[in-house]
């Protein structure tokens, strides 16, 4: 976590509830009465949800719950899903508004318009169709972020095929066990991309990815089709490798969307594993883009005639699947996407292009808000901001300072923040608050979307008291619910059903609800440390650092301790105003004490080590389990999924 700043600080300690204005409630889409309608008649509230798309054979069941933890909902309705993002919205005479805005890192540009946004899905499922791709096949898509990519899932849906998107920065390895594990049958990919001011090549991998293996083994994929991005070099198997753009330009542009049943499968996404097997996260249609395009609409405000929507997701993650594609598209929302890293080719460029698109609605990751926190408040203020009216955080807990930062120094001290917890299983935003009906807490994800019934628990499932932390489960099935694990439905059942039953979901977080109801997110279980019998947060440690001023960053891990079980083990980095104040020895003691003194003495960290950097995926989220490895004195682990491999060896010497 990040460092706040004195101004913040004060802000803080004077208020922490934020109450929606009376301006903003008066327009605001979602409505006190949705909880109320939910909690009445809860499956006929998400069958009034689903009566929003368009069906071609309207549902008469809503939720089939017989043999759980395998739920069908709307299964005897038949829908295309991408006919509900694309064709209905140009046949309701919305050709001309713009889908995408998409800014790639160079500094081109593109606005795609829905009529030309359905004109290129058309083409492109035509392709498809003519590869020998068809209802159920598997299409692995490889992909920087770019038009193609929104094209090449659309066209996968339209023709009612299954789509496995891989993020562009997993190496030839982990793209290979994906397109084994759904036995793909055709690769999207591109030349290249750019990221940090150079290009990066994309094709090697996936020929690297599909060269015979160790065992003279070979996939079944039949054809790549190769995105022409950054014109570097690539190496051709004729027969096998095709260029998108020579392939679309002679495919049909006519192709009618044919409905498919509403649990008919949409897409694979994998996600890390505890064994260390990615699970492939299977989701279906119908109940899917139901409560993508529910939530997205209500949970971000939409006015889908007026606001720019950006979502900084890459598509290879499920924000990207949820709330880049389906979800905005589904709504015919005009929305921002860009290729590149927030940093090029300077500090601003998030900001240049809120400005440049007068982006209404901005919905990024705490990481990223921390980071422009340490890098300070002078770089947004050279932009204009004032189109901004909502802001969301996705993907990890964010902490109250942090909070309050984005709120006052990106939203002008005026806009909401939505804090959103869900994960890549239950396809979309579960918690949240509705902006125009909540009174917002700092840090808090406040209370389950209407429809969604989820509970706080202990071990022997009893729901905990207010301000006790426990396991956070789901206790009814929801729409936009995992079908499975991809051709494993006993790691399906093991994985998230086995601690409280088949009915019960156990999200693997933890959590705690405040005297008011309200939720706040305490991590992975792994992240919930047991010390002397007390459960603290990996969070609240690490908010309660990132509060001292010499800090810009932390991050906590529990490591085993023979007399309390547990000890807290902090990895911090200093400002740089503070790198020379003091020697580590004493840093460190300064914030052992500081945590003591904000938290108990419970709390006190057992070592605090000073650090330069700490390890991150490429996506930016911390990883924890190397720190622990680090912490426990155990040989580090797998790092091949770091954005720099090297920075654990650093810290290894560290702390020797």
């Amino acid at each position: 976590m990040t460092a706040t700043t004195p101004h913040i600080d004060n802000l803080l300690h004077e208020s922490r509830r934020f109450p929606p204005s009376d301006a903003f409630a008066e327009s605001a889409v979602a409505t006190s009465d949705l909880y109320e309608r939910a909690a009445a008649d809860r499956e006929g509230f998400w069958a009034a949800q689903a009566n929003a798309l368009h069906w071609h054979t309207p549902f008469t069941r809503v939720l089939d719950w017989s043999n759980p933890p395998f739920a069908r909902w709307f299964d005897d309705g038949e829908l295309n899903v991408a006919y509900n993002c694309l064709d209905r919205h140009v046949e309701a005479g919305l050709g001309d508004r713009i889908a995408v805005h998409w800014e790639g890192e160079p500094g081109d540009s593109r606005s795609i318009s829905y009529a030309e946004l359905t004109a290129e899905v058309k083409k492109a499922a035509n392709l498809l169709t003519a590869l020998g791709v068809g209802q159920g096949d598997r299409v692995a898509i490889y992909l920087p972020l770019i038009p193609e990519a929104i094209i090449s899932m659309l066209a996968v849906a339209r023709i009612g095929a299954i789509h496995s998107v891989v993020f562009g920065g997993f190496s030839a390895e982990s793209l290979r066990a994906r397109i084994d594990d759904a036995d793909a049958k055709l690769v999207i990919t591109a030349d290249g991309g750019y990221r940090k001011g150079r290009a990066f090549p994309l094709k090697p991998t996936v020929d690297a990815a599909l060269a015979p293996d160790a065992d003279g083994a070979t996939t079944n994929v039949e054809h790549v089709l190769v995105v022409e991005r950054t014109k570097g070099e690539v190496q051709w198997h004729e027969g096998r490798d095709l260029w998108w753009h020579d392939e679309i330009a002679v495919a049909s542009a006519e192709h009618v969307a044919k409905p498919f049943p509403a649990e008919n499968p949409l897409f694979i996404l994998y996600t890390s594993g505890t064994t260390g097997k990615p699970k492939g996260i299977l989701h279906t249609s119908g109940g899917y883009l139901t409560q993508a395009a529910f939530t997205h609409k209500n949970v971000f405000d939409l006015h889908p005639e007026s606001d720019v929507y950006w979502s900084t997701a890459d598509v290879g993650w499920i924000t990207g699947h949820s709330y880049v594609v389906y979800g905005p598209l589904a709504n015919g929302a005009t929305e921002v996407i860009y290729e590149g890293t927030p940093d090029t080719p300077h500090p601003g460029r998030w900001w240049e292009i809120v400005q440049k698109y007068r982006v209404s609605i901005l919905y990024a990751a705490p990481t990223a808000i921390r980071t422009f926190m340490k890098l300070g408040r002078q770089i947004p203020q050279q932009f204009d901001l004032s189109s901004l009216r909502l802001l969301g955080s996705v993907g990890e807990p964010i902490n109250p300072e942090a909070w309050v930062w984005y709120r006052e120094v990106i939203g002008g001290g005026l806009t909401p923040v939505v804090d959103t917890w869900w994960q890549t299983e239950t396809g979309a935003i579960m918690i949240s608050a509705l902006p125009g009906v909540t009174t917002l807490k700092p840090g808090s994800a406040q209370v389950p979307v209407p429809g969604i019934e989820l509970d706080v628990v202990d071990e022997r499932f009893r729901s905990t008291p207010a301000d006790e932390g426990g396991l956070l489960v789901i206790t009814q099935p929801w729409p936009s619910m995992l079908r499975g694990i991809w051709g494993d439905p006993e790691r399906f059942k093991e994985t998230y059903w086995s601690t409280f039953g088949p009915t019960t979901y156990f999200a693997g977080d933890g959590a705690r609800r405040d005297k008011d109801g309200d939720i706040w997110l305490l991590g992975r279980v792994d992240d919930v440390m047991n010390v002397s019998g007390h459960r603290l947060s990996t969070a609240e440690i690490e908010s309660s650092l990132v509060s001292h001023p010499m800090v810009a960053e932390a991050a906590v891990v529990g490591a085993s301790d023979e007399t309390t079980g547990q000890a807290v083990v902090a990895f911090v980095i200093t400002k740089a105003s503070h790198a020379d104040a003091a020697a580590a020895e004493d840093a460190a003691a300064t914030l052992r004490a500081h945590v003591a003194q904000q938290i108990g003495a419970i709390a006190r960290p057992r070592q605090v080590f000073i650090v330069n950097e700490l390890p991150k995926t490429r996506s930016g989220k911390i990883m924890r389990r190397l720190l622990r490895d680090v912490a426990e004195g155990r040989e580090i682990g797998d790092t091949t999924t770091l954005a720099d491999t090297h920075v654990m060896s650093i810290i290894a010497t560290t702390v020797r």
